[in-house]
């Protein structure tokens, strides 16, 4: 890439919470910013978003040549997936308004349906090459048990069809997407990233006990955790920790909690087990950092960074190989893969684990090591600068440059008096063939 690009990043959610998307789309604007080749120059990166408070400035500054635009359409509120729809166009407006002049940008990358349906619809109009990534499809999150926007599944596949390229996050994402009907050529796997620089195995700690920690990071408190408690009746020595759910001061009045305890009680587990509440992002590492092993037990859509964000810090993980969990823990390398839903089979498997000290140490630094060479923000945003490459113009190359000076071709020597008389042989073609000689030609003229 010879010259720098104006990247435009779209989403319509809350880029500044700390949920999935709005931390890769943010971690990503500044590393995009990178070129892509040393002797390059840098990119410029701009995130276009739907206003969410009224305080919010219309522009905020993420990194050098990275910055945040917040749109007003619709109440500056949360809204859900309806809300947002009923707002769509004064979105898609807004884009249109700053990308029909000095903004335009070279490529536009969406994040999420709801940006998409805004973002390809302008691009298309302008003519700007457009990406997407969904951040899960509706009929994966439909499995794992999660409410769908009932025309959600149309439209992924109307935006997919019409993007010039949808990057998924993993590969059963990818092949996911390919089933809503997007062609499969359209469809290229670049995966979610890790700020090593936060998750690192040296830093600071929490305080822990003697005994061994597993370590969980689940959202919504689902099955997962449960299949962790019934699976730590099986490792008699080891603690388990579990982030997650609403903050620590309302832990005592949530329901998924009041079941979760009951059921370690009923288990026997209840003295080795703990729960922290929602943690804040930067609080992770001190968490992970006390952990022996880190536990992934999604049946369906775990999340994609978990995982990464263990590795990083140097702890193995014991996954089920679902969703990122396949691609990113490699079996009996970076920690071992389980069974969804047998909790016997998993408590049987960490177990024995933690009783091998040599491969658990082995395990750790592998783990780490692939962290930070496969995943690390830099290597992700190197990966998406090549897959823009791949649906952008190809730039005209430039004029050659004619001669100036025309060079010298040597000159035969002048004939001599003797050579005058001297009779001349056949002549030769320029294909090597003998001319006729003079005279051949012997009808009338």
């Amino acid at each position: 890439m010879h010259h720098p690009l104006h990247i435009a990043l779209v989403s319509a959610s809350d880029l500044d919470g700390e949920h999935l998307q709005s931390v890769h789309v943010r971690d990503l604007a500044r590393s995009l910013t990178r070129p892509l080749t040393a002797d390059g120059e840098p990119n410029q990166v701009t995130v276009y978003t739907r206003r969410q408070d009224r305080a919010a400035r219309g522009r905020v500054k993420l990194a050098p040549g990275a910055a945040q635009v917040n749109l007003d359409a619709g109440p500056a509120r949360p809204l859900s997936d309806d809300e947002l729809l009923q707002h769509l166009r004064d979105f898609a407006d807004g884009l249109r308004r700053r990308w029909s002049g000095s903004a335009r940008p070279d490529i536009v990358h969406a994040h999420g349906w709801i940006g998409g349906l805004a973002a390809c619809a302008v691009a298309r109009e302008l003519d700007i090459p457009f990406v997407q990534s969904y951040h899960g499809v509706a009929a994966v999150e439909r499995q794992a048990g999660r409410q769908v926007h009932p025309h959600r599944d149309r439209l992924e596949k109307a935006i997919g069809r019409d993007a010039d390229l949808v990057l998924a996050g993993h590969a059963e994402e990818a092949t996911a997407v390919v089933r809503t009907g997007v062609p499969r050529p359209s469809v290229a796997v670049v995966p979610y990233g890790v700020d090593s620089e936060l998750f690192a195995q040296v830093g600071p700690a929490m305080p822990h006990g003697d005994r061994p920690r597993l370590v969980m990071v689940s959202e919504d408190l689902g099955s997962d955790v449960e299949t962790a408690l019934r699976a730590l009746v099986h490792v008699p020595d080891a603690e388990l920790a579990v982030a997650g759910g609403p903050e620590r001061e309302d832990l005592e009045h949530d329901s998924a909690v009041h079941r979760l305890r009951l059921l370690a009680k009923e288990l026997h587990v209840a003295d080795r087990v703990i729960f922290l509440g929602r943690l804040p992002r930067k609080t992770l590492p001190k968490l992970l950092r006390t952990a022996s092993l880190a536990l992934c037990l999604a049946p369906h859509q775990p999340s994609p960074t978990a995982p990464l964000e263990a590795m990083a810090c140097g702890v193995p993980v014991a996954a089920t190989p679902v969703g990122g969990n396949a691609d990113e823990v490699l079996d009996h390398i970076t920690g071992i893969h389980v069974p969804a839903g047998r909790p016997v089979v998993i408590g049987r498997a960490i177990r024995q684990l933690l009783s091998e000290d040599t491969t658990l140490h082995g395990y750790s630094i592998a783990a780490g090591d692939r962290a930070r060479s496969r995943y690390s923000l830099e290597r992700i945003a190197a990966e998406t600068l090549r897959a823009y490459l791949k649906v952008l113009p190809v730039p005209e190359p430039e004029p050659r440059r004619r001669r100036t000076r025309r060079s010298a071709r040597p000159t035969r020597p002048p004939p001599s008096p003797a050579d005058a008389h001297r009779p001349r042989g056949p002549r030769t073609c320029r294909s090597g063939a003998r001319s006729r000689p003079p005279g051949w030609d012997t009808r009338p003229r």
